[in-house]
Order: structure tokens, then C-alpha cells, then sequence
């Protein structure tokens, strides 16, 4: 249904707010009269903000009832507040924050029961939404070979296998010419070992090696890292050797022989994923992580708050739930800390901040170096406005649990799982965490995908979800527009992941089969 807006529509967050951004699309035009009989001073795009009042130099200018900055000089009511008229507020410290006592018990929301989806049950109790084959690599090197097998995998093996749902191959720039000692080079490493183990993967592993690379195949999956059930309750064994073809065996004689072995090598994993079959699993098996990328003045408004909402009917439902993006909460720890389940819980968010707070400045640069022409193209002036229209993602229930980058879960509940802000890194480190599904908002647009999950994406405005009508599969501009309601479009995004997670339905990104590279975050020095 197209809508247009005869009329001007400011949307204000917070009646505290002193400025409000312009809903209509293509913006409004000076001399408009707004509603309430302020007249605008200048042209102002859609998604960018009008001053309400007079602001006075070195005035709070306010959204979401936060300081954004302070204006630079005075700004009358009726103009164009921009990021060209503001200042950064100062990082908020990290001490002297909002903390939950100890002991202290929380009143638990009321569960959300009966809510199921169709799910392939692994051999160590998590369950995948998809059945994909993943050949891991343990070296840049060997990513042409690796691609090449998969090609021929999938067009040669898979239609002999329709229980399959893809092949890939998991490739990266690591492996070597890289400090493998160094202290931070865990964190590559151990992202790559626990992608290895997605659910979605269904426990098997392929390795791809060169032969004379740093990340050998034992020190990526040494032995016991990647368990089955064992016979012996509550105990997990390796059940047979890792599963690794080096290309530089001297069996291989020619290019052809390498891409033969894989092929050949593949068939018996097929087999096994086969055989799998989807069952009815109950929605607390779901693993969704959250993300946003090519924000907008409206992320904050429609898609981030339907995602928030969408993510405490997961959580109430005894799904898992990671929020992410260090930088773009970073401006909102007091307001974490204060969601903490428990001491522990909020001082790990604190320590996650300052490493990656030491780990900017090592670079001679702080948060602001988030944001994009994009996002100040839609309106978001710097990155602390764009860190609360973020975190409202993460939804209103308590934070139950820290991640560090590259680990894998070992819990349930809401989960910080710290990454950086970049779009790939992110999913990537979330992939290594345990993602079964993935929602990502977008309000400039942007054609992510992942070959590894299913990427839900919904758009924050109505025009975007139109004019890229194939590749966004939900429009949460529809709140902007007055035709749904927060509640509505988190409930709407809440069966539209269970269906996908179900195999139900495809989404745009794997229609398309759009996906991105794997990226991985290293903080170590490379040589």
C-alpha cells in the first residue's frame, strides 16, 4: 500500500526533546507551517531534525531525552539542526555507573509459551534452521582452491542430496603472515575454530589446510573442539579424527587432483546431512543475533524498536538474543549497566568498553570515527545519536549475559556479545557465537547477506522497502506512517523468524543468494 503524507509529520522521541525529525518523504520546504504553527526557516530533508524551541549557544540539544551536543552557536526554532551545528558530547566515563545490587532479584517477565518452529537437531544438543555443508579453511591461500570445489559440489553432489541446503566454503584472510602468539590473536582464531561449530553446520567438518601455514589444523581444532553427544550423559567426545585435506600432500598432482579429493572427500559428510530431517522444536532453541547497518533518523523511530520489542517476545519465549556494536552502544553504558542481571554481568560490560576503548586509541582515533556519510546523509548527526536509536534493539528486558569477541555461547537469555560496528565483523563474530538467525536493520539500504544464516531484513522507511521491494522483508516504516504500531511490527518480525527459521520461507538475501565475505576481527599485529 503506498502512503503519502499530504501533510507535515515531525516525529519527537521524548516530550523533553527539543528537536523533532521530518517524516515526510523528500523533506519539507522552507516557510512550511508545522502543526503546532512553527514555521520553517529552511528546507529540511527526510529524517533530519528541526529545532522546536530557540536553542542558545552552548545549549543541550536533546533527542531521545539524551544530550546529543551542544550547539555550536544559536539555532532559532524552525531551523535545520545538522551535524555541522553541534558538538560531541564527551564519551560518558566508565566509573560511578548504575549498577544492580548483589542478591538483588529481578522481577522475571512473564514467559511467552507455545511458540515453535521446525529445526534440525544436532548431535550436541543446539539446533540449526539450516542444512548447509561448510568446508572450513585454515588459510587464506587456499580460498581459489576451496571456491572452485564448492562450485563443483554444489552443481555436481547437491542434487543427489535435496535435504541439503547449500555447500560453503568458509574462507577469510587469516592463516599466516600474522603474529599467531600475540596475546590478541586468540580472538581470530577462536572465531574461526567456533564457526566451525554453527548449528547450522549440523557437527561437520571438512578442513582445507596448504601445509606450511601458522594456523595449523590441530591448533585451529584441536583435539575435543568439536564434541558430540557422548554416551555417558552430560559428557562430549570427538567420535573420530578431524577430517583435514592438505593441498600440499604429495598426492596431489596437479591442480585438478586437489579439487577431485575435495569432491570426493565431501560425499560422505552429504551423507550424513542427508539423512538429517527437520522436527518441532520449541522457539527457546532459537539463536538471533541483531545488528544494524546503513542507519537512519528513523532506525531509532520503526526498525530498532520493532527489533527491540521482537527481541523480549524471544527472550520471554527462552530464546537466545545478542545485541552487539561496541561503538554504537558505547554512548549508552549507563543505561545497560543499570539492565544487568547481576554485578558480574555489568562490570563485563564495562571491561568489554574500556578494551575497546584502549583499542581505538591505540589507533589515534575514539567512537566518533564511527559514523558514515550515510548516516549523516539520513540525518543522524553523530554517533551518539545514532548509539540510542541502536541500542533500542536489544529490547527492555534485563542483560543476562557478556560475550568477548569470538566466543561461543554458554547461555541463555539477552547477551552482549561484544563486536565491533562493522556489518561483517560483526555477523561474523555472531556466526562464531552460535547465530541461527539474523535480523538486520537498514535505513540508507544496504544488500547484506550471510551464506552461513538466513539474514531478515527490515527497512525503516516505507520508500526504501518499496523501491528495494526484493531485497527487504519487512517494512517497519509503516510506523512512521501511522498504519502500524511498534507492538504490531515486533509481533509481525516475530513469526517472520520462525517461519524463516522453519525453512518456511527464504529471505530476500537467499533468494538472491546475496551474501558477504566472512571477516574477521584481529587486533594482533600481522608480519
Amino acid at each position: 500500500m503506498l502512503t503519502v503524507m499530504t501533510q507535515p509529520v515531525l516525529i519527537r522521541i521524548h516530550p523533553a526533546d527539543n528537536v523533532a525529525i521530518v517524516a515526510n518523504d523528500g523533506g519539507l520546504a522552507e516557510g512550511v507551517v508545522l502543526p503546532d504553527g512553527l514555521v520553517l526557516r529552511e528546507r529540511v530533508p527526510q529524517g533530519h531534525k528541526v529545532a522546536l524551541a530557540d536553542i542558545a549557544a552552548g545549549d543541550s540539544v536533546r533527542r531521545y531525552n539524551v544530550s546529543i551536543g551542544t550547539a555550536l552557536a544559536d539555532i532559532a526554532a524552525g531551523s535545520w539542526v545538522h551535524e555541522r551545528r553541534l558538538s560531541l558530547p564527551i564519551a560518558r566515563g566508565l566509573q560511578g555507573l548504575p549498577m544492580p545490587l548483589a542478591g538483588a532479584v529481578r522481577q522475571a517477565p512473564p514467559p511467552l509459551e507455545g511458540h515453535h518452529f521446525e529445526g534440525l537437531r544436532n548431535a550436541d544438543g543446539s539446533v540449526g534452521t539450516r542444512n548447509i555443508f561448510a568446508i572450513t579453511t585454515t588459510v587464506q591461500c587456499v580460498a581459489g582452491v576451496v571456491e572452485i570445489a564448492v562450485q563443483r559440489i554444489r552443481e555436481q553432489l547437491l542434487p543427489r542430496y535435496p535435504n541439503v541446503d547449500d555447500v560453503v566454503g568458509l574462507e577469510h584472510s587469516y592463516g599466516c603472515g600474522v603474529a599467531i602468539d600475540a596475546p590478541d590473536a586468540i580472538i581470530p582464531i577462536r572465531t574461526l575454530r567456533h564457526i566451525a561449530r554453527n548449528p547450522n553446520f549440523g557437527g561437520e567438518v571438512m578442513v582445507i589446510s596448504l601445509g606450511c601455514e601458522k594456523l595449523q589444523p590441530e591448533r585451529l581444532l584441536p583435539p575435543g573442539s568439536i564434541p558430540v553427544a557422548s554416551a555417558t550423559a552430560g559428557a562430549s567426545v570427538q567420535s573420530e579424527p578431524l577430517d583435514v585435506l592438505c593441498l600440499q600432500d604429495s598426492a596431489h598432482v596437479g591442480f585438478m587432483s586437489m579439487i577431485d579429493a575435495i569432491v570426493a572427500r565431501a560425499v560422505p559428510h552429504l551423507e550424513r546431512l542427508n539423512a538429517r530431517r527437520r522436527e518441532t522444536v520449541p522457539a527457546s532453541e532459537l539463536v538471533v543475533g541483531v545488528q544494524c547497518g546503513g542507519s537512519d533518523a528513523f532506525s531509532g523511530v520503526t526498525a530498532n524498536p520493532a527489533v527491540g520489542f521482537c527481541t523480549d517476545l524471544l527472550v520471554r519465549a527462552g530464546a537466545t538474543v545478542m545485541f552487539s556494536e561496541t561503538t554504537e552502544v558505547r554512548d549508552a553504558i549507563d543505561q545497560l549497566t543499570a539492565r544487568a542481571a547481576s554485578p558480574e554481568v555489568a562490570q563485563a560490560m564495562v571491561r568489554e568498553m574500556a578494551w575497546y576503548d584502549a583499542y581505538l586509541q591505540r589507533g589515534q582515533v575514539d567512537r566518533s570515527a564511527n559514523t558514515t556519510p550515510g548516516n549523516k546523509a539520513g540525518g543522524l548527526s553523530n554517533i551518539v545519536e545514532k548509539a540510542m536509536g541502536s541500542i533500542v534493539k536489544s529490547g527492555s528486558l534485563p542483560i543476562d549475559g557478556v560475550l568477548a569477541p569470538g566466543e561461543r555461547l554458554t547461555q541463555r537469555g539477552l547477551i552482549y556479545a561484544a563486536t565491533p560496528a562493522s556489518d561483517f565483523i560483526c555477523g561474523t563474530l555472531q556466526l562464531a557465537a552460535g547465530m541461527n538467525v539474523h535480523i538486520f536493520t537498514t535505513g540508507r539500504g544496504t544488500p547484506y547477506g550471510l551464506a552461513e544464516c538466513p539474514v531478515i531484513k527490515v527497512a525503516t522507511r516505507t520508500e526504501l522497502a518499496r523501491r528495494w521491494h526484493d531485497l527487504m522483508d519487512l517494512n517497519a516504516g509503516l510506523i512512521a506512517d501511522g498504519e502500524a504500531s511498534i507492538e504490531d511490527m515486533g509481533w509481525a518480525l516475530f513469526q517472520l523468524v520462525l517461519e524463516v527459521a522453519s525453512g518456511r520461507r527464504k529471505t530476500w538475501a537467499e533468494r538472491w543468494r546475496l551474501h558477504n565475505d566472512l571477516v574477521l576481527f584481529n587486533p594482533a599485529p600481522v608480519t
